[in-house]
């Protein structure tokens, strides 16, 4: 087989992010006899015939680590171009496990942490996944446009003392001058609790108010030529093609709903949890479940391939 022909057959491997209850997840620097040898990954390994992703997963952590998985989420899909092949990754958030760590196959293990990883070099196609963990579990959306501006002030502290570390800030019954001020104030609350904010809409106002990132509207997703120049962008996702628009640009995270029927939206189509999870299992981005969810319902989305839930009147 010639090199080009090595270079466009899909090579299919699972990839397992153990992750601690601390936040901090494994990597592995890749053995002397291996192709890459010296670089840090993400432990896995190539999908046999006849394999799920999932067998080949429990079957490679066991065999390279000495591990028996117990829970393990299906979570992202990347595919990345080597010199020398293509890859295909299937990978998988893993909670919990049984045995001790053993390198089995004598290579190096760390425990790192996404903002602050601290080993190299690293394998190309690391970058996007340890952003993609720089993500909370939780992602909310304003609701002053119920609970009023003062209100939702107090609410907004009580959550970020309780750990909420990402905001969408979507208000769109507020002039654009009210806005605007309101926008700097919700900043500067979450800043002081290290949280992120996300303007809905406006990338410029994001900009102007020193907001961490913008979100998108499907609309605008499919009709922006490139990712906007901020930090953090997420969008609004309702179906496949939307979800590959997405990725396609460089966004970060998708908000793909609705999930389940919605207060606002009684008798209108939802998606379900099972066709959730098709799409979720062909996205390359992480995927929030959007729409009819309660804070309860984290193990369920974890289970249908999101990263995360998001949610507006629940969160507050």
């Amino acid at each position: 087989m010639n090199t080009q022909t090595e270079k466009t057959k899909i090579v299919e491997v699972s990839a397992a992010v153990l992750q601690q209850p601390d936040g901090t997840f494994l990597l592995a620097q890749r053995p002397p006899d291996k192709i890459w040898a010296g670089y840090w990954e993400f432990p896995g390994g190539k999908i046999e015939a006849g394999e799920t992703p999932y067998h080949a997963l429990v079957r490679e952590l066991h065999e390279e680590l000495g591990i028996d998985v117990q829970t393990a989420y299906p979570w992202l899909l990347r595919v990345f171009t080597y010199p020398h092949a293509t890859v295909r990754l299937h990978f998988f958030r893993v909670t919990a496990w049984s045995g001790e760590l053993h390198p089995h196959e004598g290579q190096q293990f760390s425990w790192q942490r996404a903002a602050e990883a601290a080993v190299a070099p690293m394998l190309p196609a690391n970058a996007p996944i340890l952003r993609a963990l720089e993500l909370p579990d939780l992602y909310a959306i304003s609701n002053a446009a119920e609970l009023g501006c003062e209100e939702f002030m107090l609410r907004l502290e009580r959550a970020l003392q309780n750990g909420l570390r990402l905001l969408q800030l979507r208000e769109k019954h507020l002039p654009a001058h009210e806005l605007a001020a309101f926008a700097a104030q919700v900043v500067e609350l979450a800043h002081s609790y290290s949280a992120r904010v996300l303007i809905n809409s406006d990338a410029e106002l994001a900009k102007q108010v020193g907001a961490d990132g913008v979100h998108y509207t499907a609309t605008q997703l499919l009709q922006c030529s490139g990712r906007p120049a901020l930090q953090w962008c997420s969008a609004s996702c309702h179906d496949a093609a939307e979800l590959r628009r997405a990725g396609e640009l460089g966004f970060d995270c998708a908000l793909l709903s609705p999930v389940l029927p919605t207060q606002s939206h009684p008798g209108a189509a939802h998606l379900g949890w099972e066709r959730f999870a098709e799409l979720a299992s062909q996205a390359t981005l992480p995927v929030y479940a959007l729409g009819g969810l309660v804070q309860d319902d984290m193990q369920a989305a974890w289970q249908h391939g999101a990263h995360g839930i998001s949610l507006l009147r629940q969160a507050w």
